[in-house]
């Protein structure tokens, strides 16, 4: 059963790499897909709205699917999908093409990443203790390399299309043959948990006003993450004055930061439990709000997003795992409500620093995602240990039973 345990976690893993670089080498050739499709800069928020929009159509409804069909099977079919339709971007010639393939990006993304934090969360449960960081360490790892290729595709030139299919022959094959070692959580011990809770696995209105705390908290950790990625370029070099050189150079730095965050934030979740960590990823993330928009200078600029990332980096995880620990019997569903949260983050973020900005000042922007994390101290109560405690002494035994590998189905 270790084995199993050990061959799920490093396939599920992978899937959060592949994940985080397909992403990322989407994002960052925004402009090279705008310039191959004759988007106009009018029509261009529409396209990129549509995406998150039909990502949580997806979530909503994995919801419904994951009742009967195994998360494992949803990832396994959704993760080659989501690369597939890259591919889809990169090589069409009309803006028909475009829009099919984003679509099928968006919805196939809602999906993957739903089932792909039900894997984890089912898996940390298996393992009796925080293990959730690590899968979105493996992310932000996927979004640095996913952003080297797409920076080696715009120096070189290089037809999108030429940029992507490299990256995704290597990795569908890679994402099928891990998805062998899926593990899914027992489904009979979920159902029994489910009869247990009530209303709570029934899924009305009490599990929302349970589960509202974390929806928060994960929209303000989104309008935070959307910020840096989509301003803070902007900020350093119309605001503080850098270099267009030294602009791009935050969003690396944040991605790094948010990798490093990530892979030592599991000790400190079993050392010091979640809440503690929350709180903690809060205020750092918060005083780096808080330095950019005193910056002096863009060094000083560049200093405040390094902060915003070690501390964001630790929110969007420990909401996925506290909304696990919630809703032991009803988790998949909890947390396939909880991902649409992250696409209205990514929504709002944007659109509401530029207006801000363009109406106020871009300082004054920097205040408001500050104030919107310092909220989530508010609700750090909710992502305190239940009886299951992971860490701090409270680790329970490695002998959950898993259920069946997704090999099984």
């Amino acid at each position: 059963m270790t084995e199993l345990l050990r061959r799920g976690r490093a396939s599920l893993a992978f899937s959060f790499f592949a994940q985080g670089a397909a992403f990322a080498l989407l994002v960052t050739r925004i402009p090279a897909i705008q310039d191959r499709y004759g988007v106009s800069d009018a029509l261009l928020p529409a396209f990129l709205a549509a995406v998150p929009v039909l990502a949580g159509a997806g979530s909503v409804a994995t919801e419904q699917l994951v009742k009967r069909v195994p998360a494992s099977a949803l990832l396994r079919w959704s993760q080659p999908v989501v690369l597939l339709a890259l591919v889809g971007v990169g090589a069409g010639d009309t803006m028909l093409q475009l829009a099919l393939s984003l679509a099928v990006f968006g919805l196939s993304v809602g999906v993957l990443d739903a089932s792909m934090n039900m894997l984890g969360v089912s898996l940390q449960r298996a393992y009796g203790r925080s293990i959730m960081l690590s899968f979105h360490a493996a992310y932000s790892l996927g979004g640095i390399v996913g952003a080297s290729f797409a920076w080696a595709g715009a120096h070189w030139h290089l037809a999108l299309w030429v940029s992507y299919l490299p990256v995704v022959v290597v990795l569908v094959p890679a994402v099928l043959v891990g998805s062998r070692w899926y593990v899914d959580a027992d489904a009979d011990a979920e159902r029994v948990a489910e009869g247990g809770r009530g209303a709570a696995g029934k899924g009305d209105g009490v599990v929302f006003k349970l589960l509202l705390p974390l929806c928060l908290v994960m929209t303000f950790a989104y309008i935070g993450d959307s910020t840096v990625s989509n301003w803070s370029a902007k900020y350093l070099q119309d605001v503080l004055g850098s270099s267009e050189q030294l602009a791009t150079v935050p969003y690396n730095v944040y991605m790094v930061t948010t990798l490093v965050g990530r892979a030592i934030g599991d000790y400190g979740v079993r050392r010091f439990g979640a809440a503690a960590v929350v709180r903690l990823g809060a205020l750092v993330a918060a005083v780096g709000f808080a330095v950019v928009a005193g910056a002096p200078g863009a060094w000083v600029g560049m200093g405040g997003f390094t902060l915003v990332g070690l501390g964001l980096c630790v929110l969007v995880p420990q909401t996925f795992a506290a909304a696990g620990r919630l809703f032991p019997g009803a988790s998949d569903v909890a947390i396939a409500r909880l991902n649409v949260f992250n696409y209205v983050g990514f929504l709002v973020g944007s659109p509401l620093v530029g207006a801000l900005g363009d109406a106020w000042s871009y300082r004054g922007a920097m205040v408001v995602p500050m104030v919107l994390v310092l909220v989530t101290l508010v609700y750090a109560r909710s992502f305190a240990a239940q009886p299951d405690r992971y860490g701090g002494g409270h680790e329970r035994p490695r002998t959950a039973d898993v259920g069946r590998g997704s090999n099984g189905l």
